[in-house]
């Protein structure tokens, strides 16, 4: 799978530097990446990440914001890129945000806006990621939240 297709040599990540989420995993939270994240599992929540690739048993219900996208899976949540490929297998279910370059192969699924943004220059630093957290940040995350489980009330 190292089809390169924007780019050139010098941003080329290595197998050395990506992560799989494999088939059989399944991830519940938000996700910071350096690196590359390959998707072939489920993953609820937020992608923060240099490149991602949702393959076509991947499955993502969340944000994404990456330097490079591609879609061969699910997506339920806004994209927002520099360069965005949706595959002849991808299906996208909310807005896609790029800066570069967009390609859609025959057969993608998109339900959502489309707009290219005039900033190309990448937020997504290794500080941006792993930023650490002030008292503010922390206490947010400890807050309770109510989930009502829809089913047992019907």
């Amino acid at each position: 799978m190292k089809n390169i297709m924007f780019g050139d040599k010098k941003n080329k990540i290595t197998d050395s530097e990506r992560s799989l989420i494999s088939e059989t995993v399944s991830i519940e939270g938000t996700i910071n990446s350096s690196g590359a994240i390959d998707v072939a599992g489920l993953v609820k929540g937020p992608v923060y990440s240099k490149e991602i690739i949702i393959r076509e048993t991947g499955s993502v219900t969340g944000t994404i914001e990456a330097d490079r996208v591609e879609v061969h899976g699910h997506l339920d949540g806004k994209i927002s890129g520099d360069d965005v490929i949706v595959g002849a297998t991808g299906t996208v279910k909310g807005d896609i945000s790029f800066a570069n370059n967009l390609k859609t192969e025959n057969g993608a699924d998109i339900d959502g806006y489309i707009k290219k943004s005039n900033n190309s220059k990448s937020k997504l630093t290794g500080d941006f990621l792993f930023k650490k957290k002030d008292k503010k940040d922390v206490e947010k995350e400890n807050q309770q939240e109510t989930v009502v489980n829809k089913e047992a009330l019907a």
